[in-house]
């Protein structure tokens, strides 16, 4: 059953978790300040598309393979720290360029970004993260019980992770979009790009860093 005994816990434990701040907040915030309200939905629902891989992969005992693999998962370690890093920069680079974020309402027309720009960083954050990967792995089986079907129940329980995380993320999205002259402000902007980009690149640093769980 969907509905079960197991669900109400896992509902409780799934919406504090998704409530705490990380990676996917931030990234959610940073491409908002810069395209828009649009671009902050549009890479809420691709990192949020993202958790079903890892509920797929976790049912399939694939997570499993990667957590006794040295090798295996150092590489999906260091593809995520890189990813990390790299989006890190690249808001740095625009904190010492200087650049405004166009995200002000009545400030005329402005150039889009194109929408595969949000959702492909959104996507590879959430699937390029090896913590996603131990979380699923170890946090999902708790609320299958044995008689479920695994694949099944994962992909319903990534579902309502899914629903959750959007409706936060996105609720995040609009009010970062209200700031609306304020995120316009070159200052403020500069500001932003680099508090931003500093705690990517740490968050990435810290990812490489860190020892495979055991």
């Amino acid at each position: 059953m969907l509905l079960d005994a197991q669900f109400w816990p896992f509902l409780i434990a799934i919406t504090l978790l998704t409530l705490s701040p990380g990676v996917d907040t931030l990234l959610v915030i940073r491409n908002t300040a810069r395209g828009g309200v649009r671009d902050g939905v549009l890479t809420s629902l691709a990192i949020c598309c993202g958790l079903f891989v890892h509920a797929t992969i976790s049912a399939l005992g694939i997570s499993l393979i990667l957590l006794q693999s040295a090798w295996a998962f150092g590489v999906l370690k260091l593809a995520g720290a890189g990813y990390l890093v790299w989006l890190g920069l690249a808001s740095l680079l625009a904190a010492r360029r200087g650049q405004g974020l166009p995200v002000a309402a009545a400030q005329g027309p402005r150039e889009r970004l194109s929408a595969w720009r949000p959702l492909r960083e959104g996507l590879l954050s959430n699937v390029l993260n090896p913590k996603t990967v131990v979380f699923y792995m170890a946090f999902l089986p708790q609320f299958i019980a044995p008689g479920d079907p695994a694949l099944a129940k994962s992909l319903w329980l990534a579902g309502v992770h899914f629903v959750i995380a959007n409706l936060w993320q996105i609720a995040i999205a609009v009010m970062v979009g209200r700031l609306g002259r304020l995120l316009a402000s070159r200052a403020f902007a500069r500001g932003l790009n680099g508090a931003t980009g500093a705690v990517l690149v740490a968050f990435g640093v810290k990812l490489a860093l860190e020892r495979q769980p055991t």
